[in-house]
């Protein structure tokens, strides 16, 4: 097939081309979309939420708009506090990795949050999720939509930029790895002595839990995915190509509940940003079970 001729879908009782650009598509610009006036589906030219469904369509955007919305609220308000984000060995994963310098006046979370954000933003399930929830575009499958020309795709500000979702997964991937520094160091407590002892308290429970759903729903990402194998026709005709197909499938694995990673995760980060918190402000009592004293010693350094 020429890569550069439009594609062919096999679905229903025969093969439907895909669209052409519209007339006013610019130069370079993909062949994607419907032109304005193309059959849409079945909610489109109808009133807002107008739709033939009797079940209860409307549940799923409104659970995900108070989820991502109260979640959203606490991210946006704990990030801007810019206090109570470290405790002893912990550190808030808002706040990771941890940059405070003498020229920032606010908070230091505000410099390295934008890139998980960001991550998250362009995130093609979340994409899906928000677009239903906060837009009504759609808000559910052949439920009545908002007014538009017709789709053709995210090619003008502000969504173009979704396309730098696989940037900002690069980047996420450079966290993670600072983030599980953050595990490691969560288990090792200093000691009156200057040594420190290695344990297990409630904030390591936290972080540990964190990082490990965030690594999940980075590894289960659609780009990385892609990146690994997802763009090839044919494994055995590149280099490493066994290896990338069993990487390609073990993300394939994780993908099929990326969007269960990316609910627990945006959980578990606000989570632990709130377990630390609370143990900074004194208002709960973190409890440790120390796993040995091997490091016990006078004069010691800490991690």
């Amino acid at each position: 097939m020429n890569p550069h001729s439009d594609r062919s879908w096999a679905g229903g009782a025969g093969t439907l081309a895909a669209p052409s650009a519209s007339p006013g598509a610019l130069p370079g610009l993909p062949s994607t979309g419907v032109p304005a006036g193309s059959f849409r589906g079945r909610g489109f030219g109808e009133r807002l939420g107008a739709t033939e469904r009797e079940d209860a369509w409307w549940a799923q955007p409104l659970a995900q708009a108070i989820g991502l919305g109260l979640l959203g609220l606490y991210a946006t308000w704990a990030a801007f506090q810019g206090n109570h984000y470290e405790f002893g060995n912990y550190l808030s994963p808002f706040y990771s990795p941890l940059f405070k310098p003498s020229w920032w006046p606010i908070s230091p979370a505000i410099l390295i949050l934008w890139a998980p954000l960001g991550f998250r933003a362009t995130c093609y399930y979340y994409r899906k999720a928000y677009y239903r929830a906060f837009f009504g575009d759609p808000a559910a499958c052949a439920v009545g939509e908002i007014k538009s020309k017709g789709y053709c795709g995210e090619l003008k500000f502000p969504f173009v930029l979704q396309n730098l979702h696989r940037y900002f997964m690069y980047l996420a991937l450079v966290i993670l790895v600072i983030l599980w520094y953050d595990v490691i160091r969560s288990f090792a407590f200093a000691q009156p002595n200057g040594g420190f002892r290695i344990g297990i308290g409630g904030g390591t429970l936290a972080l540990l839990f964190n990082t490990t759903l965030l690594s999940l729903y980075t590894f289960s990402c659609h780009s990385l995915r892609h990146l690994v194998g997802g763009k090839l026709d044919c494994f055995s005709c590149v280099a490493a190509g066994g290896p990338r197909l069993k990487a390609w499938s073990a993300v394939s694995v994780l993908n099929g509940h990326h969007m269960g990673f990316a609910w627990w995760s945006l959980f578990s980060v606000c989570f632990a940003d709130l377990y630390v918190r609370l143990c900074s402000m004194g208002v709960i009592h973190d409890g440790v079970i120390y796993l040995s004293s091997l490091f016990d010693t006078a004069g010691g350094t800490g991690l």
